[in-house]
């Protein structure tokens, strides 16, 4: 989640090639009943960029990518609007974690899948959501029921809403299916290091950002390691790009990368 007017896929699986209705779509959008008929074109939109990581090809980031394994697993519940946005930082996790499951949120049209695994017992699912208001107090639980999911052989997973702060609230809200479900907020005193939008408050992390940061704290600490270092890669990368600065060397994130890529296996 985050404040600006980005957050963050790349479609990497078959629900989202699922063509919405229209009135789906309206309903995605919230209060905008005339979508715009034309496809938008943003700042940036006719550069050449690669097919692989959507960076600009002066900067790729393909050559950092690096996978892990984790105990938990991460479900993006993503607004629509930002599954074309190149400075959408969830791609970053399922390319880091191959197991994350995206998902497209349209408030009357939930994904079948999203709603099969929800009611799979292998599965303890929680809902990433800041603990600030008092009707759900009764759900929200900390990083120990995470950790006690896995000490009884369930499989913890994430659910991070993937959108900026205004459409995480409503797809909280709107979202009947994540009623029942716990929800545990992300406590720390970390500040985000996203360079490509500026954020209302720098304790506001970005999608990567905050499930590195849960990983972390709940003992994936290597995945939790790799994911950091990614997003730090794309981060130098794209704000170089912007700039049209080919970066020369790699830093000491995208270092750490081509050092683990060069054992040639996956990071447990």
């Amino acid at each position: 989640m985050r404040d600006d007017a980005e957050l963050t896929i790349e479609p990497r699986s078959s629900s989202e090639t699922q063509q919405p209705s229209a009135d789906a779509r309206r309903d995605a959008a919230g209060e905008d009943a005339n979508p715009p008929r034309r496809e938008f074109k943003a700042r940036g939109s006719f550069v050449e960029r690669c097919d692989g990581c959507r960076l600009p090809v002066l900067n790729c980031l393909c050559p950092y990518r690096v996978t892990a394994t984790s105990d938990a697993q991460v479900w993006l519940l993503t607004h629509p609007y930002e599954h074309n946005k190149p400075t959408n930082t969830g791609r970053l996790i399922a390319d880091v974690l191959p197991l994350t499951q995206t998902f497209t949120w349209y408030r009357t049209a939930p994904e079948a899948r999203l709603l099969e695994l929800l009611a799979d017992r292998r599965y303890v699912p929680f809902v990433v959501f800041p603990d600030d208001q008092p009707d759900y107090q009764h759900r929200v639980v900390d990083e120990r029921a995470v950790i006690g999911a896995k000490q009884d052989g369930f499989i913890p997973v994430f659910i991070l809403i993937d959108g900026t702060w205004r459409q995480a609230r409503r797809i909280f809200r709107k979202s009947p299916y994540l009623d029942g479900l716990p929800v545990l907020p992300l406590h720390t005193d970390r500040l985000t290091r996203y360079r490509l939008r500026k954020p209302a408050s720098a304790s506001h992390l970005c999608t990567a950002e905050v499930a590195a940061e849960l990983l972390r704290k709940t003992g994936d600490v290597t995945a939790a390691s790799v994911l950091d270092d990614y997003f730090d890669a794309f981060n130098e990368s794209y704000a170089a790009s912007r700039f049209y600065h080919k970066l020369e060397k790699p830093n000491a994130a995208m270092q750490r990368l081509l050092d683990r890529r060069a054992t040639g296996s996956t990071y447990a």
